[in-house]
C-alpha cells in the first residue's frame, strides 16, 4: 500500500542536491529568497505535478535551505524547484530528464519538460582503483563522446554513446593511449535559443554539471553507462579526464563540489577547466583536489607547489596554444622558428605538467593542417566569418582534396613530421581523435554546430590510412621505450654526470654547434640516455627546410654506432642489425624530413671504455661540464 509522503525541515548541513539520508530523502538548495520557493514533485517520465512543498520555513543556515521527505519512492518521481513563477532545475541534480535524444528540441516554455532525477543505487566498481599515471608517462587522446563513434565506419554496436567509447577501449590501448580527455559529457542543452536552427555540438556551455549527458547513453541509465565506460577504460590502463566549461559567474564552492563528486562517484582521474582560468587557479589550491589532475591555461610555477610543508603532488597541467603555434610555424617552414621550437620541445617544468598538442578540436585537424591554407567554414552558416583566420597551415601546393601523387606524398610526410615533433617533445602529448589516421573536417576549423560527417571522426579514413596509424603506434611505443624522451622534468644542456655528454644538446652541419638565425629551419638534437639509466643515445635530425641538409653526427663511445630508427620520408620504423653511420658521421636528410637515429653498441660494451668526442667543446664551471653552443635558446612566451 502506498504511504503518504511526509515533509519535515532538515536542519543539518550536508551535501547539496537530493541525498538519501536516514529516514528519507533530503533536498538541499541555496536560495537568495525563499518566500515563494517550492520543491516540485512529478510522476516519473511526465510533467504531471504530484506535489509542491514550500521552502520558506526550511532555512538551515545563511542561504541554505533543506527539506526532508519521508516515504518518497525515488523510482516513481522526478523533481524541480519553483521560485515564484519560474521552474528551475537543481544545479546539483545527478540526472536530468527530458533531453534523452540528442539534437531534439525540447519545448520547455513552462519549465516542466526538463526534470531532475534520482540515482541512489550502488554501482559495483569491483577492483577499480586510480591508475595514477604521471604526466611524463601519459599519452593523451581527446574525443567527443558522440562524434567519436557516430560514423557507421566506427563499427560499434552503440554509435555515439558512452558504450561506443567503451567498445573502442581496446583500439586505444593498442595505439598506445593511456589517457582519454572527454569533451563536455555533462548534461547541457545542445539547442541554442539565439540560433534555433543550429546545435551546440561541442557543449562548451553552462550545464547541469553533476549529471552525465542523457543522450550519450544507449539505454535509459546514463549514470551506469558512463561508469561502465570509465571502468572499461581503466581496465585497459587508460585514465579518464573531462572538460568542464565554467562561466565567469561560476562560484568556487559549486565547482569544487562538482569535481569532487565526479572523482568520488565516477572515478574520473582529472579535469580540464575551460572558460574560467581564474577559477582553475582557485581550484588548484583546494586540498581535496590535491591528488587529482587539473588542467588549466596557466599555473604560475611559484604557486603550483602550494606550501612547502605538505608533500608535493604534480597534479597540475598547463594546457595552452603556445606549443601548437610554435610547432606549426616550423612545420610550415616559417622563418625565425628554431629558438621557439627548441624551447617548446624541451619545456617541462617540475612544478606542473605541460599538455602539448599540434591539432585540437577547435582548429584544423592534422590532415587539414597540411591540406588547407585557408579555413572553409561555409557549412556553419556564418559566411565563413567564424573560426580563427590564422591557422599557421600550408596546403602543400593545392587547396583541399587532390589526386596529385607528389602533393599527397608530401602531405603524408608532413603529418609524420608533426607526429614526431609532438611525440618526441617533453611534457604530455595530446592527440586529437582521428588524427592518427588522417581524419579531415574538409577545412572547417570550427565545426562546433555540426552534428554530421564533418565533425564526426571518419573511421573510413582509418582503413585507407592504416600505414599512418601504424607509424603513430610505433612512435608512441618508441617514446615509451626510451625514458630520456619523457622525463618528469626539463632536460638540461649541461653534463652533470661527467660522462662527456649533456642530457640534451643541439647540433647542425657541425657537431656541438648550432645557430638560430631566422633563415635556419634545421637542427639536430642529441639525447644521452645515461641520464635516464639507459645505454643508448638518440639523435633526431629535424630538417623542415625545402632543401636537403647535412648533419654532422656527434662521436659515440667506442663500440657504438648509429642505427636508423625512424624516417618520416618513407614512414620507416626499424632498427637495423648493422650500424649505418660509423666513419664519416655525415647524415644527409632530404627536404621536409625528420630522421631518428639510435646510438648503441654490443651488449658487452662497458661505460668505462667510453672515449669522449674530439669535437666536444667543454668549459669548466666547477662541479659541472657545460657544452657551448652558439646562440642558445633563451626561451619563449607561453
Amino acid at each position: 500500500m502506498k504511504r503518504e509522503i511526509i515533509e519535515e525541515a532538515c536542519g543539518t548541513i550536508g551535501r547539496l542536491g537530493a541525498v538519501k539520508e536516514q529516514g528519507g530523502i533530503v533536498f538541499r538548495v541555496t536560495l537568495d529568497e525563499a518566500e515563494d520557493a517550492y520543491l516540485v514533485l512529478y510522476k516519473k517520465g511526465t510533467d504531471e505535478i504530484t506535489g509542491e512543498f514550500p521552502l520558506k520555513d526550511k532555512r538551515v543556515m545563511g542561504k541554505l535551505y533543506g527539506i526532508k521527505l519521508r516515504n518518497l519512492d525515488a523510482r516513481r518521481y522526478e523533481y524541480n524547484y519553483r521560485i515564484g513563477k519560474k521552474i528551475v532545475q537543481d544545479p546539483y541534480a545527478v540526472i536530468v530528464r527530458g533531453r534523452d535524444k540528442f539534437g531534439k528540441a525540447v519545448s520547455n516554455e513552462d519549465g516542466h519538460q526538463i526534470r531532475c532525477g534520482f540515482a541512489f543505487h550502488t554501482y559495483n566498481w569491483k577492483d577499480d582503483a586510480p591508475l595514477g599515471i604521471p604526466y611524463e608517462d601519459a599519452v593523451m587522446y581527446c574525443l567527443h563522446v558522440r562524434g567519436f563513434t557516430m560514423q557507421p565506419g566506427s563499427k560499434v554496436r552503440h554509435r555515439g554513446t558512452f558504450c561506443g567509447v567503451a567498445e573502442k577501449a581496446g583500439y586505444l590501448k593498442e595505439l598506445g593511449i593511456n589517457q582519454v580527455l572527454l569533451m563536455p559529457a555533462y548534461e547541457f542543452s545542445e539547442t541554442m535559443e539565439c540560433h534555433p536552427e543550429k546545435l551546440n555540438f561541442w557543449g562548451y556551455v553552462k550545464g547541469s554539471y553533476f549529471a552525465p549527458k542523457a543522450s550519450y547513453a544507449a539505454g535509459h541509465s546514463p549514470v551506469d553507462e558512463m561508469k561502465d565506460m570509465v571502468y572499461e577504460l581503466h581496465q585497459q590502463g587508460i585514465e579518464v579526464l573531462m572538460d568542464f566549461y565554467f562561466t565567469q559567474d561560476m562560484d568556487f564552492r559549486t565547482a569544487a563540489d562538482c569535481l569532487i563528486y565526479w572523482t568520488r562517484e565516477y572515478h574520473i582521474d582529472g579535469f580540464h577547466i575551460v572558460g574560467n582560468d581564474g577559477l582553475a587557479k582557485m581550484l588548484a589550491k583546494d586540498p581535496l583536489l590535491a591528488g587529482i589532475k587539473l588542467l588549466g591555461e596557466h599555473f604560475p610555477q611559484e604557486e603550483a607547489r602550494r606550501d612547502k610543508k605538505t608533500p608535493f603532488i604534480r597534479n597540475l597541467g598547463e594546457y595552452n596554444t603556445g606549443f601548437m603555434e610554435d610547432m606549426r610555424g616550423l612545420l610550415k617552414g616559417d622563418e625565425g622558428q628554431l629558438e621557439a621550437f627548441t624551447y617548446r620541445l624541451r619545456r617541462n617544468p617540475e612544478a606542473f605538467g605541460v599538455i602539448n598538442y599540434i591539432a585540437g578540436h577547435d582548429g584544423f585537424t592534422m590532415m587539414d593542417l597540411v591540406s588547407y591554407s585557408e579555413k572553409h567554414n561555409e557549412e556553419n552558416g556564418e559566411q565563413n566569418h567564424d573560426g580563427p583566420d590564422r591557422n599557421i597551415s600550408w596546403n602543400c601546393g593545392e587547396e583541399g582534396p587532390t589526386r596529385k601523387k607528389k602533393i599527397l606524398e608530401l602531405r603524408n610526410r608532413q603529418i609524420r613530421n608533426a607526429f614526431l615533433m609532438l611525440l618526441l617533445a617533453g611534457g604530455t602529448p595530446l592527440i586529437q581523435a582521428g588524427d592518427e589516421f588522417g581524419n579531415s573536417q574538409k577545412g572547417n576549423n570550427n565545426p562546433y554546430c555540426l552534428d554530421n560527417e564533418v565533425s564526426w571522426t571518419d573511421w573510413r579514413a582509418a582503413k585507407k590510412n592504416e600505414a599512418l596509424t601504424g607509424f603513430v603506434r610505433n612512435v608512441i611505443a618508441f617514446r615509451k621505450r626510451h625514458k630520456i624522451l619523457h622525463m618528469p622534468r626539463e632536460l638540461k644542456l649541461i653534463d652533470t654526470l661527467f660522462c662527456g655528454y649533456p642530457e640534451i644538446s643541439y647540433h647542425s652541419n657541425r657537431a656541438w654547434y648550432v645557430e638560430f638565425e631566422s633563415y635556419n629551419r634545421e637542427i639536430g638534437i642529441l639525447y644521452c640516455g645515461e641520464y635516464a639509466g639507459e645505454e643508448e643515445f638518440i639523435y633526431v635530425a629535424y630538417n623542415l627546410h625545402w632543401k636537403e641538409n647535412e648533419f654532422a653526427l656527434p662521436n659515440l663511445p667506442d663500440g657504438m654506432g648509429w642505427y636508423v630508427a625512424i624516417d618520416s620520408a618513407c614512414g620507416v620504423y626499424q632498427e637495423g642489425e648493422e650500424p649505418v653511420y660509423t666513419g664519416d658521421r655525415i647524415l644527409t636528410v632530404p627536404a621536409r624530413t625528420v630522421k631518428v637515429l639510435i646510438g648503441r653498441g654490443k651488449e658487452n660494451v662497458k661505460k668505462d671504455n667510453r672515449t669522449f668526442c674530439n669535437d666536444n667543446k667543454t668549459q669548466n664551471t666547477g662541479d659541472e661540464r657545460v657544452f657551448s653552443h652558439r646562440a642558445l635558446p633563451s626561451g619563449a612566451s607561453s
